[in-house]
């Protein structure tokens, strides 16, 4: 099972620069899209179902803002839409589907770039979406988490650590959070194979910097431990340019 993860920042403006185009070339069997910021009746989502996908979509309450979505060229055999928290329901967060014993997750966790009130919601949501996936574990030991985490976890994950030590997505309260939660039973799939500098999943649109690469790795792909037997490759896919965020991909044998 080949699964992308993908912070679109709007799908509508993905798809009028080729993501639909690209989307078949890449051919994957899962899809996980955060920042959609569209309500899918504000979508023609034939197009999907064309290029051989079922779509499934939860909104934020505010329009043209967040979102999740998860694309399958196989129909999911169960969809819950949200967490049951509403402050993180209301933004359109968390979105699930199952595929027999695995529940691919795609996630949109918040920024607190926008200033401390923002930054408190981050910390909020970080506790209390551990608390949520270690009791969703217990009843689905095989969960794959994608998305948008909002954070770097370590300095080969961010261009510039020194500069960004007081910056959002690279608090030193963040990165705890990161190296608890892989403590607790998860793998960052990307580190099972590269173990390299410079790969990053988003650039800001200042300063040319994706084109001199100064990005941070702030999507993931992680899994429960007892995944990491299942974990065939796990890489970055720069070369796909809809959005500020690049996909980033995990391929699993037959789970």
């Amino acid at each position: 099972m080949l699964v992308l993860s993908y912070n679109v920042n709007g799908i509508r403006a993905a798809l009028n620069k080729g993501f639909l185009e690209w989307l078949q070339q890449a051919n994957p069997d899962v899809v996980c899209l955060q920042e959609t910021k569209a309500l899918p009746e504000q979508l023609d989502t034939t197009l999907f179902e064309k290029a051989g996908y079922h779509h499934y979509w939860h909104s934020a309450e505010k329009k043209g803002y967040s979102g999740v979505a998860i694309l399958s060229k196989k129909e999911a055999d169960s969809v819950k839409y949200g967490c049951g928290i509403e402050y993180i329901d209301k933004e359109g967060r968390v979105l699930q589907a199952d595929f027999g014993p695995l529940s691919v997750l795609s996630t949109y966790f918040p920024s607190g770039s926008s200033g401390d009130a923002r930054q408190a919601v981050k910390m909020q949501f970080l506790n209390d979406i551990q608390i949520y996936l270690d009791v969703l574990r217990a009843e689905r030991p095989k969960l794959l988490v994608s998305g948008d985490y909002n954070i770097c976890h370590k300095p080969i994950d961010i261009h510039d650590p020194v500069r960004n030590a007081t910056s959002s997505g690279f608090l030193p309260e963040e990165r705890q959070w990161v190296t608890g939660f892989l403590q607790s039973g998860w793998v960052d799939t990307f580190r099972v194979f590269n173990e390299e500098p410079h790969n990053y999943s988003w650039w800001s649109y200042r300063a040319n910097a994706r084109a001199n690469n100064k990005g941070w790795r702030i999507d993931y792909h992680m899994c429960t431990e007892n995944l990491r037997e299942n974990l065939k490759r796990a890489a970055i896919l720069p070369g796909a340019k809809h959005s500020d965020h690049c996909p980033v991909l995990v391929e699993l044998t037959q789970v």
